[in-house]
């Protein structure tokens, strides 16, 4: 059984926003060895209000009041938030037993290296999404790298000073799409309220991937980090030695170099259907209830 804290920027269900960051925490309650000790939000995909409120009302319509969820940093300038005391508290409470997935911007954990410079020592794993190791190109246009550039002062630090950190960067998420055929085929053959849920809240963004980007699908950025953390044996690590700067990091640069000091964990994903399969399970294994329609 694994303690983990949730560091993200969920928008799952908002409009023009991406739906990850909701899939990666239904996978994580599908995860039978997952324990989800909280869920700490952050600004990225959207404003911090948006991510905090967007997160409580999902850990709502998924009946785990149980799980805190702590409000963290609203932007880069702001490093002192109730989710930065909340890590450093969990970290020095359980050390060496906390892994921190985190799929938004970094500033919280920065802020928890403020907290108590211990923090990093005390955790056990981090596993990273962002990052890109050359540029992304779609049909339609070039996508800008998000989570390490919203704030590259914390993603330096959390790549400098984090032990047994994996990365798990856009550029090797490109290799699996997710399709809008095979999504509905095996969520929505069926009466699961699960599937319904999930459906109800990524429709939307099908659309917005296929009108801006050309893709027929959508890639789930942040669920590759959960599985990941949950089940390396479907990767193969890949540790390389990088040069890490906060220069580097705005544009969310990752600067392979033999000489690095920074050993990072890039892993790549071994085999697709059998990838696919795990998620497409575990998700199905998150216990809902059915809602009334009024309540959609």
């Amino acid at each position: 059984m694994k303690k983990i804290i949730f560091d993200c920027d969920n928008t799952f269900g908002v409009r023009n926003c991406d739906v990850d960051d909701g899939l990666a925490l239904l996978y994580l309650l599908g995860d039978p060895d997952a324990q989800l000790c909280g869920i700490t939000t952050t600004y990225g995909n959207s404003r911090l209000d948006v991510v905090y409120e967007t997160t409580r009302e999902m850990i709502k319509d998924l009946g785990r009041a149980d799980i805190p969820v702590k409000r963290g940093a609203a932007s880069k300038s702001e490093r002192a938030s109730e989710a930065a005391v909340y890590l450093a508290e969990m970290a020095a409470k359980y050390p060496g037993e906390i892994s921190v997935l985190a799929t938004g911007s970094l500033t919280n954990m920065e802020g928890a290296y403020e907290t108590d410079s211990r923090f990093f020592a005390n955790i056990k794993e981090i596993v990273l999404m962002g990052g890109i190791t050359k540029p992304l190109i779609f049909e339609k246009k070039q996508m800008d790298e998000l989570n390490f550039s919203c704030d590259p002062e914390a993603s330096c630090r959390v790549l400098t000073e984090g032990r047994n950190v994996s990365v798990i960067t856009g550029n090797n998420c490109l290799k699996v799409l997710f399709t809008k055929e095979e999504y509905r085929r095996r969520l929505f053959a069926g009466s699961s309220p699960t599937g319904a849920y999930i459906r109800e809240k990524t429709d939307d963004w099908f659309h917005y991937n296929e009108e801006d980007y050309g893709i027929k699908g959508f890639y789930n950025w942040d669920v590759t980090a959960a599985v990941y953390l949950m089940h390396p044996e479907l990767f193969h690590d890949c540790w390389r030695n990088f040069t890490v700067r906060a220069a580097d990091l705005q544009t969310g640069l990752l600067r392979e170099d033999r000489q690095g000091r920074s050993s990072l964990n890039l892993p790549e994903i071994m085999e697709e259907e059998t990838f696919k399969e795990n998620i497409y399970s575990t998700w199905m294994r998150v216990p809902m209830e059915r809602r009334n329609k009024s309540e959609i």
